[in-house]
């Protein structure tokens, strides 16, 4: 499996850059930067580009909302020229209070402008006119809108590769299937390798039956905290606040795509707490109602014979890239727990 690792910079981007080298030599290969509504993705991975020599990078994700599909393609192709190919594009719908409450852009069709996005991304990249007349995006504006003047164009640059690898984020049974059928990458959200089967089984089913043989092997790129040692078991707790976050304020109630998930993978009545606690505004109490259960199940949080064993459940589930955030406080032993994790996998 290969391992890569969200980078997580509260403490200053450049000062997480300078350290990446550190994690690179351990043995990463591949790291995803977000893009919510801090500092935006690509200048970020840019400088990563300029600082690294063989770490893959990837959006983890850029929003489809928020650049028109041309510009996208033309971001992407960009940022694979500057790391020498060395750029995966992660891309994903995000929520309606990212989108239409920090963007002002109205939230519809995720599951369709997707498919046609990842259709006119990979059209740029084999440097043909952009002809596109989709649903949701006509590419040249039609007669009688705009100026007139609008004519299909094609980019510039050739880029370093036609076929730039996309991975599509999604945790529902319809946008999981999508991403099985379209993305050469699948990133879910909480992965529970045990209930995975149960969960996305079908979905992933459905989009592999309609694949693309071009395409290869489905990379699915399941996240989790990662410390290794006899000395970590507090560390588990640290993911309660982000897991309370995602499944209790996440989104409105009865709109919340990972409280939704938690539901599926059988925590109920833990997942209708969570949301009410936090909603009212009590997100310590939130926090606390997290169980346990699903933090160890979506986790590598332990001695090393118990990662092992949960790396073999991974495995069986079929997840080809471990997307492991460290969360030892000594950034020391973070690096030496991905060169561990290196080990393991090897």
């Amino acid at each position: 499996m290969r391992i890569g690792m969200p980078l997580g910079y509260a403490g200053g981007f450049k000062e997480t850059v300078r350290r990446l080298g550190d994690f690179e030599k351990a043995g990463l290969d591949i790291v995803f930067v977000p893009e919510a509504y801090s500092f935006d993705a690509v200048s970020q991975l840019g400088y990563i580009a300029a600082r690294t020599e063989r770490l893959e990078i990837a959006s983890g994700i850029l929003q489809l909302y928020t650049r028109t599909p041309s510009l996208t393609a033309m971001t992407a192709a960009g940022l694979d020229h500057v790391s020498d190919g060395r750029f995966t594009l992660g891309l994903g719908a995000s929520g309606p209070q990212v989108i239409e409450g920090f963007h002002g852009v109205e939230y519809d069709a995720p599951l369709g402008r997707t498919r046609e996005l990842v259709e006119i991304c990979r059209t740029v990249w084999r440097r043909e006119p952009v002809e596109y007349e989709g649903r949701h995006y006509r590419i040249p504006l039609p007669a009688g809108q705009g100026t007139g003047l609008g004519k299909p164009l094609k980019l510039i640059n050739d880029p370093v590769r036609e076929r730039i690898p996309v991975m599509l984020a999604a945790i529902g049974p319809k946008n999981v299937a999508l991403a099985a059928e379209i993305a050469e990458g699948w990133l879910p959200f909480f992965f529970h390798p045990e209930k995975s089967g149960e969960v996305w089984g079908p979905s992933l089913a459905e989009g592999a039956a309609r694949r693309d043989p071009a395409l290869g092997p489905l990379d699915i790129v399941a996240g989790m905290p990662l410390a290794i040692g006899e000395d970590v078991e507090d560390l588990l707790l640290l993911a309660r606040p982000k897991v309370a976050l995602y499944i209790g304020g996440m989104g409105a109630r009865g709109r919340n795509f990972y409280n939704s998930l938690c539901r599926r993978y059988g925590f109920e009545e833990a997942a209708e707490e969570v949301q009410d606690l936090y909603l009212a505004g009590r997100k310590a109490e939130a926090e606390a109602a997290v169980p346990v259960e699903l933090l160890r199940a979506t986790s590598l949080v332990g001695p090393e014979p118990y990662v092992r064993e949960r790396l073999a459940a991974y495995r069986a589930a079929g997840v080809t890239t471990l997307n492991a955030t460290p969360v030892h406080p000594d950034p020391d032993r973070r690096v030496a727990d991905i060169a561990r994790l290196r080990l393991l996998t090897a």
